[in-house]
C-alpha cells in the first residue's frame, strides 16, 4: 500500500482508506487471488468492465489530459494524467483505476494535494472535508514500466519493436484490459470523456507520434519532441492511445457523402511509403461503401487516420491501426483487405455507436463483421455476400449466448468463444430476411445516425430490438431473444404424410417466421407459426436451402 507523503495524514483518514479497501475486496477478490505481489507482472487476470463500483457510479468523466515522457531505452513512461469529472453526489472518497505496475507519486484534486492509497489496480483518494457535487479535477503523477503485450492486439500492453531499418517502433493495445494499462481512468464502457482527450507525448526527436483527433503542435527541445494530440469527440478508454515510429505522414482528402472535406493522414513507416497510395485508395473506396449503409464518416471534423503498426490492426478512433504486410485479395477485380475494412467499420460500430456494457458487445463486433458482408455485396455481388455470410454461419460455435444473462459483465466473458463476430453478423443477415430490405437497411442506418444512439449516448440490445420492432411494426423481441440470449437453433421436422404430401413443423417455434420452401423445383416464401404446414411435392421439400437461419432439419 502506497500512502502519500503530502498533505494531512491523520489516523482517521488512513483508517477510512483501510475500511474502504476492505469494502472493495469482493470486487477485487479475483485480482487478489492472482496478484499476491504488487511486483507481479502476470496480468492474465485483467479485464475491463464488470460491476460498476458505487464510488465510480457517481462519477461522470468529462476529459482526460495525458502528459507522458516515453523512455524507449528503459521501456518506461513518466508523467501525469488529469481527470476532469463531475460528481452527482458529495463524497469523501474518489476511486480510479490504474494497474499496480506504476508508482503513483502525487495526487491533487482541484490543485490541492490529497491523501491516497494504491492497492492492486486501484487508486483511492480521500478528503476530510469531502469532494463536492460538480466538477473535480484530479491530477495524478506516476511512473513505471508498462506491461509488454504478449499477443497484440488481443493481449494488451506495449509492443517495443524495431522496423526493418532498425528504428524504434512502438504500439499500444489495451482493448481487453482497458485504459488503466497506462493511464488513471474510470475503466468502464458505460462512461467516456464527453469532452474528449488531450495527449502530450514526448519521444526522441527523430521519431513521430500518431494519435487520436487533430495534431495541435510539435515542440522540440534539445533531443526530444512533444506531440500534442487533441480530440473533442467522446472517445472510448481503449482508443485513447498513441503509436510511435519513424513515420512519414502521407496526406490526402476525402469528400463525405454530405459534402464535408476530411483530411486523410496515413502514418506509414518511411521504409513503406511506396505502399501509401494503394492503402489510401482502398480507404477512400471503403469509405463510400460504409457511408452508403451507415451514414457519413463519424469524425468529419477531425480526420481519417491510419497508423502502420507491428501487429494486427485495431479500431482506434480517427487513427485505426493497420498491418497486413500490404497483402490484398481481389473481389470483383478490386483490391480488398479484411483487416483494413473491419477496423474501419468500427469507426461507426464501436466508436460512434457504443454499447453501454460489454454484455452488448455483439452490436459493435457483430454489425462490424456484417459490414464486411455488405462490402462483398458491393464489390462482388450477391454471390460474394452469400459466401461471406455462409462463412460467418459456419464459424458460429454457439456454445454460449452472445448476450449473457445479467448486466455489467466483463470484456473477457463476452469475447470467449468469438460468437459476437460470426453469429452476431449472421443474426443481422437473418433479421434482414425476416423484415425485408425495405425496412432493414433504413433502420440500420438510423441506428448508426440517430443522435439517441450515437456519440455521447450508449446502446443496449433492448434499444436495438425496440428500434427494429417499431420499424417493422411487429414484436421482434422473441427473435432477438432466441438468437442472442440462447444457444438454440430452429428445430425443423419434415414428415411424409401421404402420396407426394409433406408436413413441415418448427418444433421450437417462438414466433411466426418466413421460410423459403422449395417444392417441385419452385421456391416460395411461406410463414410457419406453431401449427404445421402441409405442402405437395414429388420429393422431400427443401426448407431454407439458402441458409437464412441457424437450424437443424430432420426428415422423417
Amino acid at each position: 500500500m502506497k500512502k502519500s507523503t503530502f498533505g494531512i495524514q491523520n489516523n482517521r483518514l488512513v483508517l477510512k482508506q483501510a475500511i474502504l479497501f476492505v469494502l472493495l475486496l469482493p470486487a477485487l477478490v479475483s485480482v487478489s487471488q492472482n496478484n499476491n505481489s504488487l511486483n507481479s507482472r502476470d496480468l492474465s487476470y485483467l479485464t475491463t468492465g464488470g460491476k460498476l463500483h458505487p464510488l465510480q457510479a457517481i462519477m461522470d468523466i468529462r476529459h482526460y489530459t495525458i502528459v507522458l515522457d516515453v523512455d524507449i531505452a528503459n521501456k518506461s513512461i513518466k508523467g501525469s494524467t488529469e481527470v476532469s469529472l463531475n460528481l452527482s453526489k458529495k463524497t469523501d472518497s474518489l476511486l480510479l483505476d490504474l494497474i499496480h505496475l506504476y508508482t503513483v507519486t502525487k495526487v491533487k484534486v482541484n490543485n490541492k494535494v490529497v491523501v491516497f492509497t494504491q492497492q492492486d489496480d486501484k487508486i483511492l483518494m480521500t478528503s476530510s472535508s469531502g469532494f463536492e457535487i460538480g466538477n473535480q479535477k484530479v491530477l495524478i503523477e506516476y511512473n513505471g514500466i508498462p506491461p509488454v503485450a504478449i499477443k497484440p492486439p488481443w493481449d494488451g500492453g506495449f509492443t517495443w519493436s524495431k522496423d526493418s531499418n532498425g528504428n524504434d517502433w512502438i504500439s499500444i493495445n489495451i482493448q481487453a484490459e482497458g485504459g488503466k494499462m497506462y493511464f488513471p481512468c474510470k475503466d468502464h464502457p458505460s462512461d467516456e470523456p464527453n469532452e474528449g482527450a488531450d495527449l502530450k507525448i514526448t519521444v526522441p526527436k527523430h521519431l513521430v507520434v500518431a494519435g487520436p483527433g487533430l495534431l495541435q503542435s510539435v515542440t522540440t527541445k534539445k533531443d526530444k519532441s512533444t506531440y500534442f494530440w487533441k480530440t473533442n469527440y467522446t472517445i472510448s478508454n481503449y482508443c485513447i492511445l498513441f503509436n510511435i515510429g519513424k513515420y512519414k505522414v502521407v496526406k490526402d482528402e476525402y469528400t463525405t457523402i454530405l459534402g464535408n472535406k476530411v483530411p486523410i493522414e496515413y502514418y506509414v513507416l518511411e521504409v513503406d511509403t511506396a505502399q501509401a497510395k494503394r492503402v489510401i485508395a482502398v480507404k477512400k473506396r471503403d469509405s463510400k461503401i460504409l457511408e452508403k449503409y451507415f451514414g457519413e464518416y463519424p469524425w468529419a471534423k477531425e480526420k481519417i487516420g491510419i497508423a502502420e503498426v507491428p501487429n494486427s490492426g485495431m479500431e482506434h478512433q480517427t487513427m485505426i491501426t493497420f498491418d497486413n504486410k500490404f497483402s490484398y485479395k481481389l473481389v470483383g477485380g478490386q483490391e480488398y483487405s479484411d483487416n483494413l475494412f473491419h477496423e474501419y467499420a468500427h469507426e461507426w460500430w464501436a466508436n460512434k455507436v457504443t454499447n453501454k456494457d460489454w454484455g452488448h458487445m455483439w452490436i459493435q463486433e457483430g454489425i462490424g463483421t456484417y459490414a464486411e458482408a455488405l462490402a462483398m455485396l458491393e464489390l462482388g455481388g450477391e454471390l460474394a455476400y452469400d459466401e461471406t455470410i455462409a462463412a460467418h454461419r459456419r464459424g458460429s460455435r454457439n456454445k454460449n449466448p452472445i448476450v449473457p444473462a445479467g448486466e455489467e459483465v466483463s470484456e473477457n466473458e463476452v469475447y470467449a468463444g468469438g460468437d459476437i463476430y460470426g453469429k452476431g453478423s449472421f443474426f443481422m443477415h437473418s433479421l434482414r430476411y425476416v423484415i425485408g430490405d425495405a425496412i432493414f437497411f433504413p433502420t440500420l442506418k438510423k441506428l448508426a445516425t440517430d443522435p439517441q444512439y450515437t456519440y455521447d449516448n450508449f446502446v443496449t440490445t433492448m434499444d436495438v430490438e425496440k428500434l427494429f420492432s417499431t420499424a417493422a411494426g411487429q414484436d421482434l423481441k422473441p427473435f432477438f431473444d432466441f438468437y442472442l440470449r440462447t444457444t438454440n437453433v430452429l428445430d425443423i421436422t419434415i414428415k411424409e404424410v401421404g402420396f407426394n404430401k409433406y408436413q413441415i413443423k418448427v418444433n421450437n417455434s417462438f414466433m411466426p417466421l418466413p421460410f423459403e420452401i422449395t417444392t417441385n423445383g419452385q421456391t416460395s416464401r411461406m410463414v410457419i407459426a406453431k401449427d404445421v404446414i402441409t405442402v405437395n411435392s414429388a420429393s422431400p421439400p427443401q426448407v431454407d436451402a439458402k441458409g437464412f437461419y441457424l437450424k437443424k432439419i430432420t426428415i422423417q
